[in-house]
């Protein structure tokens, strides 16, 4: 191998040193602003502080988590009726209020679930709240008693030919 060859595989290796460097600084770059961009979805730090100091002076309205509408808790869905509270802050804790109220069950059925839930799930002993959570959820959630569709009446039956 000439010197003339040596010089110029050098300088191919210093070329690619240079994009590889540039690639390293470019993904850096990225991977900042990226976590940047998880922690502060918004950009507070760009925003200017004239902009700041008007949000802080305009009121804002906080929801209120226990109101009831027309009988029905706004936040879960829950009817509203005695044990709701202790329902939405026993149950809604770790799972959708929805997942509650699918599950129609009679008071075996709701205990044992809750036993399970007590050995497999990592539910807290609820005390004196058992028997007024599921008392709440028999009253107002039992099982239906119909399937998937209602039972067809009324039908015209026809033979059917060979």
């Amino acid at each position: 191998m000439n010197k003339y060859d040596h010089d110029k595989l050098k300088q191919e290796f210093q070329g690619f040193y240079r994009i590889l460097i540039l690639a390293c600084v470019i993904v850096a770059l990225f991977s900042v602003a990226m976590i940047y961009l998880m922690a502060d979805p918004d950009l507070s730090s760009f925003k200017s502080s004239e902009h700041n100091s008007e949000m802080v002076d305009v009121p804002v309205e906080e929801d209120d988590f226990d109101k009831i509408e027309n009988g029905i808790h706004v936040r879960t869905g829950f009817v509203e009726a005695p044990g709701m509270m202790e329902t939405v802050q026993n149950c809604t804790n770790c799972h959708s209020a929805k997942l509650v109220m699918q599950n129609r069950m009679n008071k075996e059925r709701w205990k044992s679930t809750i036993k399970w839930m007590q050995e497999t799930q990592n539910l807290w002993d609820l005390g004196k709240n058992e028997d007024i959570i599921i008392d709440y959820l028999v009253t107002n959630y039992p099982p239906k008693k119909k399937g998937r569709r209602e039972v067809l009446t009324d039908i015209e039956w026809y033979e059917l030919k060979d």
